[in-house]
């Protein structure tokens, strides 16, 4: 393990190595910081950071008792999620230099579970479509995704081993895969959303991005309690090759890494098998729009209404359709979602977990758009447990993930599935 260099350190290795006093924080934060200084320029994955704050808590942590699953652990935490002790911007001009009275309960139980908070990581415009000013680190030329786009290329160029991000679509899912890291975005409302600036309190998730899968389990651990050991899979898993009613938008880069990953699972073991799911599931991505655009326009009503003038015309355009949105349509749209809910839990009667796209294919080339998230919203909507796997590459050799859902509320046991396909799949 540490042949590696310590900013390629999973989570997992270096708690593991601080607990047994093979490295400490302070060498281990001190690594990713010089990594920082190195690629930061090109990459732009940071909104803000500290050096000597991250280092004096991590002395802090190397000269106490082990606090919880994250002891002496770097974290980078995305700008959309309040931070007493450092700015938080909401990826807007209106809060430049905010610093909110206190932490959100997610960045409170970090600190409670010993994590050193490296800074604060780019995000889009309150978490929709207006880009920040991170590139991609595979290419700087290409999108990293959003709107979690500095928290994906964060962990993705070894800056730091783990880091918070949030989905309302695809804003986790999609920039894991565009990244070429694990992403995981839990069943809804597992993990705490107080003190994150709201968009859409029916689809908005805490997750995060990570190397390895394990280290999901660490962040399972800090923020809901519970065991860092993932459960032991009774056999290997029934998995539903799920091409979804979108297939007709995917490229050939993720049809070929859909279609490769179910062969290679199917190869170690698994049971694979082709899936199609009910017909009013093709309605769920216009119903995840719609409540979207109607809780997105209340969410943000004091920015619209009190500094409409620092709003990006981005935002603006798509947030102007909620006028004409009545509230029989989003009733509607609700309705549907909980309906199909129903209909999955029959189908994961059968499936310990779906196969399914992550995004329509690599990055899209330039940085005024962060990717479509159109395989996402209706997991999102979903309210379903995600986990991007990284492992296959695209024609211009950037990273393409595949994305495996699980039953509401099973999340260690889909995280344990995950790792037994990841392993499979590298």
């Amino acid at each position: 393990m540490l042949m590696k260099p310590l900013h390629e350190l999973t989570a997992a290795e270096a708690a593991a190595a601080i607990a047994a006093g093979t490295i400490t924080s302070e060498a281990l934060v001190t690594a990713c910081l010089e990594r920082i200084t190195a690629r930061e320029e090109r990459v732009g994955a940071w909104e803000y950071f500290d050096a000597e704050r991250a280092l004096a808590q991590a002395r802090a942590r190397d000269h106490s008792p082990a606090q919880g699953p994250l002891h002496g652990v770097p974290i980078g935490i995305k700008d959309l999620i309040d931070t007493s002790d450092m700015p938080t911007c909401y990826g807007s001009p209106i809060y430049a230099g905010y610093r909110p009275a206190w932490d959100a309960a997610s960045v409170a139980l970090l600190r409670a579970a010993g994590a050193v908070l490296l800074g604060k990581t780019v995000t889009t415009e309150f978490a929709m479509f207006t880009p920040g000013k991170t590139a991609n680190p595979h290419n700087v030329a290409h999108t990293p995704g959003g709107s979690s786009s500095g928290s994906a290329a964060a962990v993705a160029d070894m800056m730091v081993p783990l880091a918070l991000g949030t989905q309302t679509a695809g804003s986790i899912i999609r920039p894991a895969s565009f990244c070429g890291v694990v992403g995981y975005k839990p069943t809804h409302g597992q993990f705490s959303v107080a003190g994150i600036k709201a968009l859409s309190q029916t689809l908005d998730t805490l997750g995060g991005f990570a190397r390895s899968v394990a280290d999901l389990a660490l962040l399972r651990a800090a923020l809901v309690g519970g065991s860092v050991q993932l459960p032991a899979l009774e056999r290997t898993p029934r998995l539903g090759l799920c091409r979804t009613p979108q297939w007709p938008h995917a490229t050939a880069a993720t049809r070929e890494a859909l279609e490769t990953a179910g062969r290679q699972l199917a190869a170690a073991g698994a049971e694979v098998r082709d899936l199609e799911l009910p017909a009013a599931f093709e309605h769920l991505v216009v119903a995840q729009e719609t409540i979207q655009i109607f809780e997105g326009a209340r969410c943000c009503a004091y920015e619209l209404t009190t500094h409409r003038d620092q709003l990006s015309q981005k935002l603006l355009e798509l947030l102007a359709p909620a006028e004409g949105i009545a509230y029989t349509d989003y009733a509607a749209a609700l309705a549907l979602a909980a309906m199909c809910r129903q209909r999955l839990e029959a189908i994961f009667t059968d499936h310990d977990a779906l196969l399914v796209p992550s995004a329509p294919g690599e990055a899209p080339a330039g940085l005024d758009a962060t990717g479509n998230p159109l395989f996402n919203r209706m997991w999102t909507l979903l309210h379903t447990p995600a986990v991007t796997l990284p492992g296959y590459t695209g024609p211009h050799g950037l990273p393409v993930g595949v994305q495996v859902i699980g039953p509401l509320g099973m999340d260690d046991r889909l995280l344990a599935i995950a790792v037994w396909m990841h392993t499979r799949l590298m």
